[in-house]
């Protein structure tokens, strides 16, 4: 019998995490990547440059419209992607250009500092179309970037990294 709600009775909490995901936007008309500053009242990372992403949210998964049956199971196909076209819309204005694929950077698990564990999977894509506007009280700058400019601001670790990454994925995705 499938899930008829959403609900962490019967989970073990040494086990629960936050899911978080990210993508660093490419722009393939000039090789650059977009940064955003998040704002000073933001918990984690606060003033510090970043790329979109979010957290996945149990209303994300509506519970009477899986995207298939799994035998008993409620499967939700794209959840990431799918979180990712919206924040990056949320946060930035942008859209992304999903049919030219998706990469995979890498993943790292933290502890934010009001102690709730978190996994985070980062990923790259290009734009697509759009006009930067900004989430109102979560970001309050942008840039494009290259991989050296990247390096000019104040980052969260490792953001300066996955943007060259993202740039050589892209780089060697055209050579082919």
């Amino acid at each position: 019998m499938p899930a008829e709600k959403i609900s962490l009775d019967n989970a073990k909490h040494h086990k629960l995490f936050y899911i978080l995901a990210n993508v660093v936007i490419y722009r393939e008309s000039d090789k650059r990547c977009l940064i955003l500053k998040r704002h000073e009242r933001e918990k984690v990372h606060p003033g510090k440059y970043c790329v979109p992403g979010g957290k996945l949210e149990w209303t994300n998964l509506p519970i009477d419209n899986p995207t298939r049956m799994n035998g008993n199971v409620l499967d939700y196909e794209n959840a990431v992607e799918e979180l990712l076209t919206r924040e990056v819309k949320e946060e930035s204005g942008l859209d992304l250009d999903l049919s030219k694929g998706i990469k995979y950077i890498n993943s790292v698990a933290f502890i934010r500092p009001d102690g709730i564990p978190a996994i985070l999977v980062k990923f790259a894509a290009h734009h697509k179309e759009g006009k930067i506007v900004l989430e109102e009280g979560g970001f309050t700058d942008h840039a494009w970037v290259n991989a050296e400019e990247v390096k000019e601001f104040d980052l969260i670790q490792g953001i300066d990294q996955e943007i060259a990454k993202t740039i050589e994925l892209f780089k060697e995705a055209k050579d082919l």
